[in-house]
Parts: structure tokens; sequence; C-alpha cells
């Protein structure tokens, strides 16, 4: 059935709702916020009296999941689906030639078909070329920035770092860093004139904020104000927000018909240091899948509809969004996009106190890591403590791990061995999912990645003003200080377009398992990792270009590498000093947009066929040289 016939057959179905009031829907989506970050869920460093408000007001929800990192989260809330069935597993760069496909359905396209006014204000993440912006996804109008706020990239005739604030389809401003501290208040301002402007219609309001994403930047009105620092300023900023976005909705009349939802992307950035947020009572971080880097805190507020001062422990996530308002606003969904979302309008309502869901699978990448039904989870592999961290706890180093997180919410206590038939029935569940949409692998459910050929900056040199200030170059990686766990900038990296390439690393495992350093991504870059011990080096030169060689042999215990791509195109490696492997390649193209990983590969991988998770073992030294080889 074509997506015309759809739209015809959603009008037939919402006749009967238009003589009463359709439920208005607003999303606020935070940026790296922990879950123990503000006052509902258990804060005492920073102040959030309009959250605290509306908690009181509504409900709860503690067991709320998102995805470990900012694209993919992003994606599996527009579109209801886990974030590797719509081919966005990790994080899109500027001037990326992938997006969220336009053929996805999102929940804009559904309320818009519906006669809902779409608006989104703030960071978009899924797409900065023109066919993955949010008004070709379904929103009316946009104002934001297309990206994270590190993101910035040097303007040729400024020699500035900036980032683009756009209107529409089109860049209004480029902000320097400094700039940004007005954007919290001016993503509220427009989702304020965007409601008083559609409160005679029913509207759908997404709201993600670049706080609290690193580097940090509270308004001049904020800073200094908390006992928290330049954190709990930009925190007690967000508050204040959502205290207008509630107060503006309470003014109009609107409060009773609005579904507001509160919650976050992924975990805290705690590697930042006081420049991150904390997990409260969870264990781990963003980037990861301990329930720290996963589970938000979440409140939804809607006067009159939800008990106030009520909490619910229901499993639920980021995909139920789009299932939740379409069957509020009466929307058909095509049956022919499979999405993995349940209704938690039942639940919201008090009409159940049970999860739609059977399970949540805990993806990272494309990998399965996880998965909790009940109060169980599996970690079907190896963890990680989040982004950045260097060392690894090695408790959680080892797969099939079981957790019971009503009684260990920590994830400390392995019940594996007391509990075989809980692990089995676990196991089955993911092995389903598997078939699905795969593991590490794409399997048949995953749909294709939105793509464009040629893509391009923004900004045009010439929308910046003239400045004599310099560009100051991206601080070369020091080799020393770089552990497993560990992102490097791709612009820190020694240039390696064109150039030959040594990789020099001293790993130790039983049995080394996982990928050692990772630089680029599906279109273009360079990878070595184990697989049980045997190691391989596969190079991308170019878009569907892949040279690679892997040994024979097995390795255990400390393990030296020497991995080349030389001067005439071909590769070998060279492990403890004799064993060596050969084969041919080509040099790359260019320098990959992507950012260079130690011990994982956290976004679109270099090599689907390298293994998930983090490397089993220890790095004690990796070192990426370039030039004649060393």
């Amino acid at each position: 059935m074509t997506r015309f016939l759809y739209f015809l057959l959603s009008l037939a179905l919402l006749a009967p709702l238009y003589a009463e009031d359709r439920p208005n829907f607003v999303i606020i989506f935070i940026d790296d916020m922990g879950y123990g970050d503000i006052g509902p869920f258990g804060s005492t460093d920073n102040r959030t009296p309009n959250l605290d408000r509306m908690a009181e007001e509504g409900m709860k929800l503690t067991s709320f999941y998102a995805a470990p990192v900012c694209s993919a989260s992003r994606a599996q809330l527009l579109t209801g689906s886990y974030a590797p069935r719509v081919s966005v597993p990790g994080v899109f760069f500027p001037k990326g030639n992938k997006g969220l496909n336009p053929a996805e359905h999102t929940i804009a396209d559904y309320l818009s078909e519906a006669g809902y006014a779409t608006g989104c204000f703030g960071k978009w993440h899924l797409g900065d070329q023109v066919e993955f912006l949010p008004t070709r996804q379904g929103f009316d109008t946009y104002f934001g920035i297309p990206y994270s706020n590190d993101m910035g990239r040097v303007a040729t005739e400024s020699g500035l770092k900036v980032h683009p604030l756009m209107r529409d389809e089109q860049v209004a401003e480029l902000l320097e860093d400094e700039g940004q501290r007005r954007i919290t208040r001016e993503y509220t301002e427009e989702t304020i004139k965007f409601i008083e402007a559609n409160h005679d219609k029913p509207f759908f309001v997404y709201l993600p904020h670049t706080a609290m994403h690193v580097p940090i930047f509270p308004h001049p009105d904020f800073t200094g104000k908390s006992s928290n620092g330049i954190y709990g300023d930009w925190v007690e900023e967000v508050d204040w927000s959502v205290g207008q976005v509630l107060d503006t909705l309470t003014g109009l009349g609107l409060d009773k018909n609005t579904l507001v939802i509160f919650t976050s992307d992924n975990g805290p950035w705690a590697s930042k240091g006081d420049k991150g947020g904390v997990s409260g009572t969870l264990r781990g971080a963003k980037g990861g899948t301990l329930e720290g880097g996963v589970r938000e805190p979440t409140i939804a507020w809607w006067p009159g509809k939800i008990a106030a001062n009520s909490s619910s422990d229901a499993i639920s996530g980021t995909t139920d969004f789009l299932p939740t308002f379409a069957s509020l606003a009466g929307v058909e969904l095509n049956p022919d996009i499979k999405i993995d979302g349940k209704d938690l309008s039942p639940l919201l309502k008090g009409e159940t106190k049970e999860s739609p869901h059977e399970a949540w699978h805990y993806y990272k990448g494309t990998k399965l890591m996880a998965v909790r039904s009940g109060p169980w989870k599996l970690a079907l592999e190896p963890q990680s403590i989040g982004m950045g961290f260097s060392e690894q706890p090695g408790d959680i180093r080892t797969s099939g791990r079981l957790y019971n997180l009503d009684e260990d919410i920590r994830e400390t206590i392995d019940l594996a061995a007391e509990n075989p038939e809980v692990v089995q029935r676990l196991q089955k569940i993911a092995d389903a999912m598997i078939a699905d949409i795969g593991s590490g692998q794409a399997g048949p459910g995953v749909r294709p990645v939105g793509l464009v050929e040629n893509p391009v900056m923004l900004y045009p040199s010439t929308a910046q003003r003239k400045s004599s200030k310099a560009a100051e170059p991206a601080k070369p990686v020091n080799w020393k200080q770089v552990s497993l766990g560990d992102t490097v900038q791709t612009g820190q990296v020694p240039p390696v377009a064109g150039q030959p390439i040594s990789i020099h690393a001293t790993v130790e495992a039983n049995k080394p398992h996982g990928v050692v350093i990772s630089h680029g991504g599906s279109n273009i870059g360079y990878v070595f990792y184990f697989d049980q011990g045997r190691p391989v080096f596969m190079v991308k030169p170019g878009k569907g270009v892949e040279n690679r060689i892997r040994s024979k042999a097995t390795f255990s215990g400390e393990v030296n590498i020497v991995a080349n791509l030389n001067a005439d195109g071909t590769i070998a490696f060279t492990i403890n000093g004799d064993s060596k492997t050969t084969g041919k390649a080509q040099l790359l193209k260019s320098h990959p947009q992507e950012h260079l990983d130690i011990g994982f590969d956290a976004a679109n991988p270099v090599d689907k066929k390298a293994p998930g998770g983090n490397f089993n073992g220890q790095i004690h030294h990796v070192e990426v040289i370039t030039g004649e080889k060393k």
C-alpha cells in the first residue's frame, strides 16, 4: 500500500477525533545527562525546581532506556526502531554522506500527515546534508545546530572554528564557541513561539537540547550560580527551560491536553570529570551498555491524565515514543514498517503497571551487548564502563554474566551459575533479535541508511565575518597517554591520506579478541583487531574497496604488533617480530572523518567482520606513524 493511501486511511480514522481535542506532544531531549543529575532522581548537587515540580505533577519512569550514543538514540526516538534496524548504529559527522534515511516514517511524518504542526528546535545529529535535515523528515520547521557542539569546523575565510545555527534548511548564523552560551535560551524561545503560534491546533514539539554535551556553555545569567560548577550551571539553565515550556502550556490552557516527556539521549560523559554528569545509583556511563550508559532520568507530565507523584519501574524506552503518540493521536501505523517500540499509553494513564515489553535489547553499535527481561539482565558480551575511561574493571570483561537489577542495580553480582534456566530464557530472546537485525553483522530486518553523493559543508567561507585571528590547529595526539577506551579526534591523528601508515601496538590477553585500533568508518579507514586470537589488519582506501589480511596462527599472552600499509600499496603485519602476513592494498584516498578508537569501534565500523564490544585484554601501547615505514 502506498504512503498516500495510508495518508487517506489515517484521515478516515481520525475523523471521529476531530470533534474533541487531540493531545499535543512535547519531547524535551537532553544530551549526555546522567541518571543522577536531577533532583527527582536523587541529585543534591544540582537545583532543579521545575523538574521537581514536573515529577510531583507527573510520573517518573525509572527503567527508561536509550542507546549508548547520540545519533543512535535519536534514530530510535524518531523511528520507533532499535538503531541498528535503521542502520544508525553510531554517530554521524559533519559533511558525511550518511544520515537517517528519508524513506523512514518518523513520528513527525505520521503526525504531520494527521494534521499536526511539527517543529524541531535543537541538536539534530541525524545527518547534516539537506536530504537528511528535519524538514525532510516530517518537521514543518527547524532551528538548531545539526550535530554535537564539539564538531565545529574551521571556516576557511575566518580561520575560526564555528558551528552552523540553522533555520529550516539554511545556515542562519555561524556560532563561535562562546556563541553557544545563547543556544539553550534560543531553543526555548523558538519552542515557545511555535507553541503560541499553534495553540489552536494539535502540535508536536521535539526539543533536543545541545546541553549537557561537552564543551559546557551555560548562559551568562546562569554562569557561576550553582554550587556544582559550570556543569551545575547548565543543568539549572536546562531546568529553567523546562519551566518555561510548562508555564507556557499552562498559561495557554493547554496543559491538560499536552503530554510532555523529559529524558536524555544516553548516560553522562563521566570521563570528563567535573564537566560531565553522574550516573547516581547506576554503574557505567555514556558509550557503554551498563545501566548508567543507557538508563535515563525520565519524567512524563500530563495533568489530569497521568497521576501526580507517580512512578513506574516498567521497562520502556525511546523506541516507544512513536507508537505511544500514534495511539493517543488515533494514527494508524504502516504495518509494512516493522518497529520495536510499544504503546505506553495504558502505563502512563495508570491502566496497567506492566511493561508492554517482553525484553529490552541493549545494542552498542551493531552488536547486541545485553538483554533484560523483568529484573534479569544477561550481559552477552564484555562491557565497558564508558567512553574515555582508560581502565576497565575486570568483572565486566567476561560474557554470560547475569544480574538481578531489583537486588543489584550496580551490576556487581553474577548469578548465572545459580540460574541457568534464566540464562537460557534470555539467550533465546537475544537469539531471536539477532536472527532479525543481527549482532555485529546486519540481519534480514535491517533497513538501509540514507546516502547522498558528494556531500558538502553547510557553510561557505563568505558566511563568517573576516578576522585576522589564526585558526588553532588540533593538538597532536600524545600516544603515550592513550589507552583502551579512548577516542582520539580525527584531527589529532597524523594525516594519513596518500601516506604509508605504520601501527605499533603491544597488547596482552588470554586469546586476544576485539578491536585494538580503528580509525574511520564504513567508507574509508583502517582497523587492526584480533578474532579469537588471530590477528586481522584491514584497510579501506575508499568506498566499496576492502583489503584484509588475516593470520592463520593464533596468539596469546603479551603480543607485539607492527602493521604497515606501505608506499607501494602492500599491507603486512608482523607479530612478535617473526610471524609475518602480507597482502595487496591501496593508500587511503582521504583522511577519515570519523575519529580513532582504542580498543573498540564506536561508530560505523570500518570492518563489519570485526568483533563488537571492547578488546578483551590490556592495551599497553598503541601508536600510528605516517610517512616512510619506521
